[in-house]
């Protein structure tokens, strides 16, 4: 039995791979070790996703699975899992799968792996924040620190939304985009500063003005806004590994939405697009069932 994870801060998918080769696909609440507390990742994996298990699983037969010469493993990827944060995870899922072997791995690993499978490849991560590597089939090698998003995050939903209420409040936009985007949100100047700088999660709060931008994505200004903040993210993030014959795989929800635009702007650099995923998950199931 294998049962692997794709968290994120917010929520968990889980698939679990049955030895008849059944996959049931499970939810839980994101975990992220470097926020969460000991007590609530335990919390959510024995009370949220053990409850989850099909009726014709026991969990001690999940518990169990990997005992007695029977093959049992846990491959967990996620926010927040580098180290010493990680050991966290896996002193839990040992807890809880106590004969299973314990992968706990990085949300970017599991996005490498993903995209380029066993290949070597560069694969990047395009969603709320932003993040790249450069994977030799197996392994990270080369990484360029994304830097959060005040630092950084260049192409992420976070990224866009800043430099979109930077261009609309410095006049840079056009006048009616200013007075579309006001009327759809209510919000003038002071309200943007509030969410920005006096409350929590600002960088959520600008990736959630990504819907404006979808909207309007065929206004000029706005294609020539999204072809430059990934213009960005490839000359900050990418050219450093040095290997533009490589095509360039994305995963996220801001990849997958621009697509049209992020191949744009690849090609702009001389580079080439590769895989656009959206979600990682079946594809780091069949990494490891290809093992």
């Amino acid at each position: 039995m294998i049962l692997i994870a794709d968290s994120g801060s917010t929520k968990t998918d889980w698939i679990l791979v049955a030895s008849d080769g059944t996959q049931t696909e499970l939810h839980t609440d994101g975990i992220n070790p470097a926020r969460d507390a000991r007590d609530i990742i335990y919390n959510v994996l024995y009370h949220d996703l053990l409850t989850q298990i099909p009726s014709d699983i026991s969990r001690e037969e999940l518990s169990r699975s990997g005992c007695q010469g029977s093959e049992g493993a846990v491959y967990f990827y996620g926010a927040g899992c580098i180290e010493p944060f990680s050991q966290t995870v896996r002193s839990v899922l040992k807890d809880l799968f106590p004969c299973c072997k314990v992968e706990v791995e990085s949300d970017l690993l599991g996005a490498a792996r993903a995209l380029c499978g066993h290949e070597p490849g560069i694969a990047c991560i395009l969603g709320t924040g932003s993040n790249s590597c450069l994977y030799d089939g197996r392994d990270i090698i080369m990484h360029t620190p994304p830097l959060g998003y005040i630092l950084g995050d260049e192409g992420s939903g976070s990224f866009l939304g800043k430099v979109l209420v930077n261009g609309l409040f410095k006049g840079v936009l056009p006048d009616e985009l200013k007075q579309a985007f006001c009327n759809k949100y209510d919000m003038e100047l002071p309200g943007i500063i509030e969410h920005v700088y006096r409350e929590p999660s600002a960088n959520r709060f600008l990736a959630s003005l990504v819907p404006f931008i979808v909207e309007h994505r065929n206004h000029p200004s706005i294609h020539d806004l999204l072809v430059n903040a990934f213009r960005q993210f490839f000359v900050r993030n990418v050219a450093i590994y040095g290997h533009k014959e490589m095509p360039i795989h994305c995963i996220g929800g801001i990849a997958y939405q621009f697509a049209d635009e992020l191949s744009e702007a690849a090609a702009s650099e001389g580079m080439q697009m590769g895989r656009i995923m959206l979600r990682p998950i079946q594809s780091i199931v069949q990494y490891h069932l290809q093992q």
